[in-house]
Parts: C-alpha cells; sequence; structure tokens
C-alpha cells in the first residue's frame, strides 16, 4: 500500500525534532508515543545476543529507558534518509558522538555505520525499528574510552549493569517476534 510522501517526511521531521530533544535532556522516554501500540524495536549486539522490545511500553521502559541509561552526552544526529513511499520503510543513518573530548581535541564517535530501520505505521507512528551498527567499532570504542578515564559515571554503571542478565535481551534467534 502507497504511502504518502508528504506524511512520510513529516514524520522524519517530527522524530528528528523529538529526538534532538531527548537528547538535551538526556531521556529519551516521550520517544514511545512514535510508536504504535504493538511495535517492536530491536538490534543485534554481536554473534551470541539480540535486544527486544515489544509493545510501547517496553519500548518505552527498556529500549528507551533501561538501554538508554548511562548515555547522557551522547548525541546521534541523523546523517541522511532513505524513504520507500511504497512500503512505508524508512531508513536513518546515524553517527553516535560524546560530547567528552580526546586529547587531541577530537570527539569520541563510533566510526562505521549506524542506523535504524523503520517501518511507518500511519498516524506519525512506527510499527517497527531495528537498529544497525557495527559491533567492533562499538567495542573499540568503549574500551578506548575506558583507557582513557574518558567514560561518564553513568555510562560506567550501564557497563557494570550490563553484564549481568537484563529485560529484553536473547540469546541470539530466540527473541518472540521474526527480528527482520
Amino acid at each position: 500500500m502507497p504511502f504518502d510522501r508528504a506524511e512520510l517526511e513529516e514524520m522524519k521531521q517530527r522524530w528528528l525534532d523529538a529526538n534532538i530533544e531527548a537528547e538535551k535532556a538526556g531521556d529519551w522516554k516521550p520517544l514511545a508515543e512514535f510508536y504504535t501500540e504493538d511495535a517492536t524495536y530491536g538490534w543485534n549486539y554481536g554473534p551470541d545476543k539480540d535486544f527486544m522490545a515489544v509493545g510501547r511500553d517496553e519500548i518505552r521502559d527498556i529500549a528507551l529507558g533501561q538501554e538508554m541509561e548511562g548515555l547522557e552526552g551522547w548525541e546521534y544526529p541523523y546523517q541522511a534518509w532513505v524513504i520507500d513511499d511504497q512500503t512505508g520503510d524508512m531508513i536513518g543513518f546515524w553517527k553516535q558522538v560524546y560530547n567528552g573530548k580526546r586529547e587531541d581535541g577530537s570527539s569520541y564517535a563510533l566510526e562505521g555505520i549506524q542506523g535504524s530501520w523503520f517501518k511507518y505505521g500511519g498516524n506519525f507512528q512506527f510499527s517497527w525499528q531495528r537498529d544497525f551498527f557495527d559491533y567492533g567499532n562499538v567495542s573499540a570504542l568503549f574500551i578506548e574510552m575506558l583507557k582513557n578515564n574518558a567514560m561518564s559515571d553513568g555510562m560506567l554503571k550501564r557497563i557494570e549493569k550490563a553484564t549481568g542478565d537484563q529485560p529484553g535481551w536473547y540469546p541470539f534467534g530466540k527473541a518472540p517476534v521474526k527480528f527482520w
């Protein structure tokens, strides 16, 4: 079913504006209103783990709450979008950049390709989202930051908490909904 291109463009702009506000506040939970009640939001984190939040409440509480805790001071500026008005697929490519600086003045930033693949569900809401990023680059950046003592206290707590079992995390291929 084709979608109105102007509506998809407006959805993109609403999403971008809300993300900027979330970054400023260090609170991404208000973004949950951009998802349908039954939406899913997931990502793969290496060869052994998938993350999947099922439903708007889990998206708010787990994906945008628990999983974003400690990421205050990080920004996710979108670089480009690919929008298919025939399918409602919207892909936004973003960077992950920390406000702390290296000794040489450069930003701590995730290299490689990162982004989110959204399925538009109408009514200015997404029916699903899947994030993608280079796990090797994430690991390398976080190790560099640890070695340079550049992690915030919140980020250090996040890493410590991530070593245990957390809601939303599943062994690879065992998420409660189809990943793609």
